[in-house]
């Protein structure tokens, strides 16, 4: 199985999460290993594939020493295709595709972290929400209570059901609460009503604060 982990936005929280994932699934009696689909502002190696690492407890897996993991890594900390094109390199999907298909052949599932949220642009006409639809890759969403996070979270599930995804679950990352109690159970409420109501079938997770 290979699951494509996206954000509300930016800082939604998609490394603790996908980390969290991991843990899951791996206590669950799962081989589990994530990817990186885009590494920016890194060089040589991915901050987010170590962050995995260390908030799994999984540490370094023979993969990450491999490429497998995070195959595409640019410099500049901007989205995908801007930093390839500071970096004056092209992205190739299919290296990416490649290292994909050699984690999914090992294990039983590969968590792949996107960068951003889903319209976050690869080239000027290709999204990353274009990539999970041609790969058709089922969807984890990744969203919180920060002020603004309702908007962005339903804009994201009307983006999944309009191209036709499958939406394998939310997860809900209290990591990233809102500093107002208030605020956080509204938005955390009011997301598990709209889910109920559109995603009958979606299975929404709260995220508790790792150790």
């Amino acid at each position: 199985m290979e699951l494509f982990i996206t954000g509300i936005d930016t800082d939604a929280g998609k490394t603790y999460a996908t980390a969290w994932l991991q843990r899951r699934m791996i206590d669950a009696g799962k081989t589990v290993i994530t990817q990186k689909f885009i590494q920016t502002g890194c060089v040589g190696t991915s901050e987010d594939i170590e962050a995995h690492r260390r908030l799994s407890g999984t540490g370094p897996m023979p993969e990450d020493a491999e490429g497998l993991t995070a195959p595409v890594i640019f410099s500049y900390p901007a989205s995908a295709q801007l930093a390839a094109r500071l970096d004056g390199r092209e992205i190739d999907l299919s290296i990416i595709d490649r290292a994909r298909a050699e984690l999914a052949r090992r294990y039983d599932v590969v968590l792949i972290e996107g960068a951003g949220g889903l319209m976050v642009p690869i080239t000027d006409d290709f999204m990353a929400i274009d990539y999970i639809v041609t790969r058709n890759l089922p969807v984890v969403l990744v969203t919180n209570s920060r002020l603004g996070s309702i908007n962005h979270t339903i804009l994201s599930l009307e983006a999944i059901r309009s191209r036709g995804l499958k939406l394998h679950s939310v997860l809900y990352n209290t990591f990233y609460d809102s500093a107002s109690q208030l605020i956080a159970e509204d938005t955390l409420g009011f997301i598990r009503r709209y889910i109920a109501r559109n995603f009958p079938d979606t299975p929404l997770h709260i995220i508790p604060v790792l150790g």
